[in-house]
């Protein structure tokens, strides 16, 4: 069953991998405006990772308790907010602070419409969900590198 729903989902996933393959592309630009080392960037990835983890292991507690429509709708809204956050940062300590929520967002968010596409569409629809993943996170690093030369 194909519906405008798997087609928002489909489209959710290109959004979902476009921030993933960021850090990389725009931490050359980032790292002496904040003053501190190259090295840096890996603890911003940590940070992302343990939040993605943490809301991953908590999703089916979520889901359980609030729902999927729920869970997606705060989780985008923790990302979008984490990210806003993110351009605006003015020190490596608040960025810092803005990867707790882009992690546990994205995490929680990813784990709830992985769920919702297993539960109730036909298994090569996860296949194509995460090869749209892979299309964001191409496009990604392309659309940040035109923003920071142009």
């Amino acid at each position: 069953m194909f519906s405008l729903l798997l087609v928002v989902i489909y489209l959710s996933f290109i959004s979902l991998g476009l921030p993933d393959s960021l850090l990389g592309a725009a931490w050359p630009s980032m790292q002496p405006q904040l003053g501190v080392p190259l090295s840096y960037a890996g603890y911003l990835s940590m940070i992302i990772s343990c939040g993605t983890v943490i809301s991953s292991l908590l999703s089916d507690r979520l889901l359980r308790r609030f729902g999927t429509g729920l869970v997606v709708s705060c989780s985008v809204l923790m990302t979008a907010a984490a990210l806003l956050g993110y351009s605006l940062a003015p020190s490596y300590a608040v960025l810092c602070i803005f990867a707790i929520p882009y992690g546990l967002g994205a995490g929680a968010v990813d784990a709830a419409l992985n769920h919702y596409v297993a539960v109730h569409y036909a298994a090569r629809h996860m296949s194509w969900l995460h090869c749209f993943w892979g299309v964001g996170a191409s496009v990604g690093p392309v659309i940040m590198g035109a923003a920071i030369t142009g």
